[in-house]
């Protein structure tokens, strides 16, 4: 059974009862999630959405919402809209998506007048944490951003290592992924990895950051050994990040499904983080999730 990682928890125990807006909260598997995240007091949730499906379900699952914030509303858009209303005023600190399309949420958040965006690129990431893996291990970004170029890479790279910094890892080691450790024209994904290494190194980014590498030599010692691949980063990878969107979400469910990991994912790079976790997503990857955007909210 996958379980939720104790780094987390107690990172996110730092910063207790956050306030938090559930969007759309009338979901069993959400609600449930939500349920356990206040019993660890990472969360002082806001529930927003149909308010009767609300409390019909809360009582399904035996979860007393008596003293809880709830926002009853009719639509998917009115729930968006009215969460990052509450993020502009400063009601909050993280957005969690429940019953609702992420488009739909996002849609509000990427509006001007709200006032969410802070001269960042907003990106995806994934903590992963396995039984297989020696420490938990950082996928960016395999939920938003589709096919990133350069620019767009460095403003994910440089969010990924805000994140990773506020988990403990004071100059994380981060390698961009491609199909092959050295830079050939007719795989571009390498070529462009030799040059978001270069813009870094440029910007006295306070990480190790090395490109291209293949995924064998960016988390294998051995594998990296046998290529005779040396540097500060290959073999011991922190972070992957990835040439594209279908990259990291294949290799982030390959992990669920083949290696048990737990996947917390949530988007940063703007006001306040957001929780984006899928339908299909475990109780354990939910309040993951959860925690981990708590953390990003520090």
């Amino acid at each position: 059974m996958t379980s939720i990682p104790e780094n987390l928890i107690n990172l996110a125990s730092k910063s207790p009862n956050v306030k938090a807006a559930v969007v759309c909260a009338d979901q069993k598997s959400i609600l449930n999630a939500i349920n356990e995240s206040i019993k660890l007091n990472l969360i002082n949730p806001i529930l927003i959405g149909k308010k009767n499906n609300i409390h019909k379900i809360s009582e399904e699952i035996d979860f007393d919402i008596s003293k809880i914030e709830i926002i009853n509303t009719e639509s998917e858009i009115d729930s968006a809209e009215i969460s990052c209303e509450l993020a502009k005023e400063n009601k909050i600190k993280i957005i969690i998506k429940g019953n609702l399309h992420t488009d739909i949420l996002m849609k509000s958040y990427l509006k001007k007048d709200k006032g969410l965006l802070e001269g960042k690129r907003l990106s995806h990431i994934w903590h992963m944490t396995s039984d297989v893996l020696q420490k938990p291990l950082f996928i960016t970004d395999g939920a938003l951003n589709v096919s990133p170029r350069i620019d767009i890479k460095l403003h994910i790279l440089k969010n990924v290592i805000e994140f990773t910094y506020k988990t403990g890892l004071a100059r994380p080691k981060v390698a961009i992924l491609s199909g092959t450790e050295d830079p050939i024209e007719s795989m571009p994904s390498s070529v462009e990895a030799k040059e978001l290494m270069e813009r870094a190194k440029n910007e006295n980014i306070n990480a190790y950051v090395h490109g291209p590498l293949a995924f064998d030599n960016a988390i294998s010692p051995e594998a990296a050994a046998i290529k005779n691949i040396s540097n500060e980063v290959a073999g011991k990878a922190d972070i992957l990040l990835v040439p594209n969107l279908e990259t990291g979400n294949a290799l982030s469910k390959i992990m669920v499904y083949f290696m048990g990991a737990c996947a917390a994912g949530f988007i940063v790079g703007g006001k306040v983080p957001v929780v984006v976790t899928s339908r299909a997503d475990s109780s354990a990857s939910r309040i993951a999730s959860i925690a981990a955007s708590v953390i990003a909210a520090q």
